[in-house]
């Protein structure tokens, strides 16, 4: 049977003085201390019951982890030996790439030990690992986490009756404090008369492999269920990582994280980060980061993150030479990567279909040939580059807009005119996976629309257009369908004023629905005092309704984008304001989500005829990034908390 030389150290389930239970990659070990080496020692007489010799023929099983040590040190994992002599009878050494198992032969009295060395045993990596150290006669085999065993004859067999009378075994030391044993021990058990490694390499994790463990090192929770403590106290491998998110997998259970951007301490539980200690972040101010010199003024920006690639920000330039272009993010700040030929481009839409990586621009003017195409560009995973995948034609596009419908891909083209005529079709089109390429599913009458806007709610599937000038009034309808029987069917229209963005957001259960208004003109109505300072509504949904219902109105000056974004628990809304009647140079705000008294300006930020916002975030911190209709410079902001 095996004889579990660990648990004799700690019988009744209580720690030695000396010893420690430590958990490191969710798996439990002893440490020891070097202050007390005999505290960590029990007669040998304890196994060997019926018998004083110990046996010629066994198995000797060790779980263990080992630290980095100096070159020329020794560290013992355990020893017996006799009480009135210094020599070790039986013992395991450990030295840095080498494994020495040393025995006393008394047919030759008055020699040193015999040293069995295993050459080329690395164990200081951190891990956990499995030894069998199988003995008979002249022959020794080790095998390190049931690999290929090490063999080795010697000249010197294992002696046929070694007596252990009066003699004890000691965990981890030879009886001194130097050579104490500095990693941590999960299992050493001594099987007599059989090679043990049948029995143990049958498990999936080799290198924790058990044949017999000290209930104290068995499987501690993470924390006690209801009121229950633990049974026997334990630490864990108190390592923290600094820096930017690591991994978080089996290997870095119980490990901690100190992220020092959002000063907060996680715990990782073998799959995700758990917030231990958090404090809650506040937007302070905010301030500027990065003046982004673009190719021409800059009608949209749209920032995305390729897997395995980087972060990159995408703008819509007016001009055609040269052209559009892609920055992306280095060493804190984004510099150019890629020019695109465009025609007076208006947005940008990033998006994904299976492992394809796609990104459409928007034209609002013909190419140098009196066509009109918006295009869909393809990222080239061996160029990493943008190259051209398909050509849509489109009239006076102003925005694309992508999303996923009972599995099957979607793009939505906003035409905002045909010539003069403001009332045309704008068009959703189907991705078929056949062919690779979309083509045209649904087409939805619009008037001088500007924005698409898709979401859902629980089951349901919503597209919302904003409605801009039917050719006399900007006083007209924009309208939001939802998705029924296989197409968009009407759902609800909201009377909106030259409509330029809807901007969907969630707060806790709520659903909310904001829309920009950019000016109020109507052919047949007297001219206002100002057609850029109108309100700009929020909308909400009423469940019980079935429909969104003003929330609250909010100033703006010919407002052309909402963008919705969060730092720790607090919601913010900021407005692209662009033009106040007198100047494009004019305020956006950021609105504060106040609870009962809604959104509350916040912050007055100076831009020049802003047309586009955009969040993002970095492992340094958050951002907004704002693109600028009327000057060739677009503005990063860093948000400081």
């Amino acid at each position: 049977r095996p004889l579990d030389i660990l648990s004799e150290v700690v019988p009744t389930g209580r720690l030695a003085r000396g010893m420690r239970v430590f958990q490191v990659q969710g798996v439990s070990g002893f440490q020891l201390a070097a202050s007390r080496p005999r505290a960590l020692g029990f007669p040998a007489s304890r196994l060997f019951i019926h018998c004083d010799n110990f046996p010629e023929e066994f198995s000797i099983i060790v779980t263990l982890r080992v630290l980095n040590i100096p070159a020329k040190r020794n560290e013992y994992v355990f020893t017996l030996m006799a009480e009135e002599s210094p020599s070790v009878l039986v013992g395991l050494r450990y030295a840095p790439g080498k494994l020495h198992f040393l025995f006393w032969s008394q047919e030759r009295t008055g020699s040193w030990q015999t040293r069995v060395t295993f050459p080329n045993v690395s164990l200081s990596d951190n891990q956990w690992h499995t030894l069998v150290l199988a003995v008979s006669g002249q022959s020794f085999s080790l095998t390190v986490d049931c690999s290929i065993p090490k063999d080795v004859v010697v000249e010197t067999p294992f002696p046929a009756s070694l007596s252990v009378q009066r003699a004890s075994f000691y965990l981890g030391n030879r009886r001194r404090r130097k050579g104490v044993f500095t990693g941590l021990l999960r299992q050493l058990v001594l099987l007599p008369g059989a090679d043990a490694t049948p029995r143990i390499c049958t498990a999936m994790n080799f290198k924790v492999a058990t044949l017999s463990v000290p209930t104290v090192l068995q499987d501690h929770p993470m924390k006690p269920a209801s009121n229950e403590v633990l049974k026997y106290p334990y630490e864990t491998d108190t390592k923290v990582t600094l820096g930017s998110r690591p991994p978080c997998t089996k290997q870095e259970k119980m490990q901690f994280w100190f992220n020092a951007s959002r000063r907060g301490l996680y715990l990782c539980n073998g799959s995700t980060w758990i917030s231990m200690l958090e404090v809650k972040q506040r937007l302070d101010y905010v301030e500027e980061y990065q003046n982004l010199v673009t190719n021409s003024e800059t009608m949209g920006v749209e920032v995305f993150t390729i897997p395995k690639v980087g972060l990159f920000a995408a703008t819509a330039n007016r001009y055609t030479l040269p052209g559009s272009a892609i920055y992306k993010w280095t060493d804190g700040k984004f510099v150019p990567y890629q020019n695109i030929p465009t025609f007076q481009a208006q947005s940008w839409k990033y998006f994904t279909i299976g492992k394809k990586i796609f990104l459409a621009v928007a034209n609002f003017e013909q190419n140098d040939r009196g066509q009109e195409f918006s295009v869909i560009y393809k990222w080239s995973r061996r160029k990493e580059k943008f190259v051209m995948y398909q050509r849509i034609t489109t009239h006076s596009a102003r925005d694309w807009e992508a999303f996923v419908i009972e599995g099957e891909a979607f793009l939505a083209v906003v035409n905002h005119r045909e010539g003069n005529n403001h009332n045309i079709d704008s068009v959703i089109y189907r991705w078929n996976p056949r062919t690779g390429l979309f083509e045209t599913n649904q087409t939805i009458p619009t008037s001088g629309a500007y924005d698409w806007e898709f979401f859902t709610i629980g089951p349901y599937s919503f597209l919302a257009v904003a409605n801009t000038f039917n050719g006399t009034s900007t006083k007209i309808y924009s309208h939001i369908y939802i998705w029924l029987s296989g197409s968009f069917q009407l759902f609800q229209s909201i009377l909106t004023f030259g409509a330029a963005d809807w901007e969907v957001f969630r707060i806790g259960d709520r659903v909310f629905l904001a829309v920009a208004n950019s000016h109020s003109y109507d052919s047949g109505m007297p001219a206002p005092s100002n057609f850029y300072a109108i309100n700009s509504s929020i909308y909400e949904l009423n469940i019980t309704a079935q429909m969104f219902v003003k929330f609250q109105d909010l100033l703006t000056y010919s407002a052309l984008d909402w963008e919705f974004f969060s730092v720790g628990d607090d919601s913010f809304l900021v407005v692209a304001n662009s033009f106040d009647g007198f100047t494009f140079s004019v305020n956006s705000i950021i609105y504060r989500w106040q609870g009962y008294e809604g959104f509350v300006a916040a912050h007055h930020l100076p831009t020049v005829g802003c047309r586009d916002w955009e969040a993002f975030h970095t492992a340094e911190g958050s951002y907004l990034l704002y693109s600028s209709a009327k000057e060739p410079l677009s503005k990063v902001l860093k948000l400081k908390t």
